[in-house]
């Protein structure tokens, strides 16, 4: 389920809803196959800055540029088509649709019989795919969302509180399952945890700007730093 580029590289990027900005000045580059964890408080501007990768938002300033090609004047359509791939909060699945059909709805062009890509990946899919999308638990939603979202095969896949509302079972399957991934992604998780042990480089927004951006290791091991830009400090 991939390609063999993904570079993103951000620069300068300013962002937010009409003339409200929301984020201001945002810098950070993910390299190919790379993994980001998004962090901060609520509030500080980490939905913002998915919505903004994927052009949902008002642009005011910056670049955002995938493997050199520059996105920020494409719209939400052509960014999919050039390699974003974006779950967001809400999941966002059809439920009136069987998970079939929702997954047909990712294919873009491609053979139905990618649709094994996405049972292999969660063979619980398989189970219920024959099931409408608003019977499912909210597991199986956000497997389904993620499935979709992988059939598109996109180089850079953005994922915005994945884990939110799932049992911890539930949170440890979808986790393994993204660690099969060989694609970049950038994970936004209130689970600091689970964020850190899954990224390799980390960043921390605070009322819109990067406050922090190291590797997630040692964000890990610096709890001064992880009290005061995130009000958590995380078991040794």
């Amino acid at each position: 389920m991939r390609r063999t580029e993904g570079t993103l590289e951000v620069t300068g990027l300013t962002a937010g809803y009409g003339e409200t900005r929301i984020v201001e000045g945002l810098s950070f580059a993910v390299p190919a196959g790379g993994r980001m964890a998004l962090l901060g408080r609520n509030g500080m501007g980490k939905t913002t800055t998915l919505a903004t990768l994927v052009g949902q938002t008002t642009r005011h300033a910056g670049s955002i540029r995938l493997d050199g090609v520059e996105l920020s004047g494409l719209n939400s359509s052509a960014r999919a088509a050039a390699g974003l791939g974006y779950v967001p909060q809400t999941r966002d699945i059809f439920r009136s649709l069987t998970v079939e059909e929702n997954l047909v709805t990712g294919l873009k062009g491609r053979p139905r019989s990618a649709l094994e890509e996405a049972y292999a990946l969660f063979p619980r899919l398989k189970e219920r795919r024959g099931n409408g999308g608003g019977a499912l638990s909210g597991g199986e939603q956000q497997m389904l969302s993620v499935a979709r979202a992988l059939l598109g095969r996109p180089t850079v896949l953005l994922l915005d509180e994945p884990l939110e509302g799932l049992a911890p079972v539930i949170c440890d399957q979808l986790m393994q399952a993204l660690a099969q991934l060989t694609v970049t992604l950038i994970l936004v998780e209130q689970q600091v945890d689970r964020a850190l042990d899954f990224a390799q480089s980390a960043v921390i927004l605070e009322r819109g700007q990067v406050v922090h951006e190291g590797a997630a290791a040692d964000l890990r091991d610096d709890h001064a730093l992880m009290e005061r830009h995130l009000g958590v400090a995380l078991a040794v």
